[in-house]
């Protein structure tokens, strides 16, 4: 026999529930892209399907093309080319320039972010985590508060 206990259910020593927690743990929608983008793309509404690369500073911008994502809205849909796109939570993000943790970012074009002082209304993406000083990698970013 089993006892219920907080939505698990024990069924002698195993215990079967959902998993909580995720190496990322961000909330995540798929949307329509006009071709496959990588994990940690920043992409704006636009082009031709719903979302495609992202300009620098756009205020279109949708976010980040999730990694691993521990929920996804919209899983539903059917298109040629579906990028799951980090709503909210922690992801990583391609990025350029010197950044340090807690910079507002938004995007620097070519599907990169960058840190910026003084964003315009609509251009955040997030904050980063993390340093970061180079040419181009990747950090990651809290994504959908700001």
């Amino acid at each position: 026999g089993g006892a219920g206990f907080g939505g698990n259910v024990y069924v002698g020593s195993t215990l079967f529930g959902t998993a909580t927690s995720a190496k990322y743990a961000d909330l995540a929608e798929n949307y329509q892209g006009d071709k496959p983008y990588a994990p940690g793309t920043v992409v704006m509404f636009g082009g031709p399907a719903e979302i495609t690369v992202a300009d620098a500073d756009s205020t279109a911008v949708a976010g980040v093309v999730s990694t691993n994502p521990s929920y996804i809205m919209n899983g539903g849909l059917e298109a040629e080319f579906v990028a799951t796109v980090a709503l909210t939570g922690r992801v990583p993000c391609r990025v350029t320039g010197t950044v340090c943790k807690g910079d507002l970012m938004v995007s620097a074009g070519y599907g990169l972010a960058r840190a910026e002082q003084d964003p315009q209304v609509g251009t955040v993406i997030g904050k980063a985590l993390e340093n970061f000083e180079g040419n181009e990698g990747v950090i990651e970013v809290v994504v959908g508060r700001f």
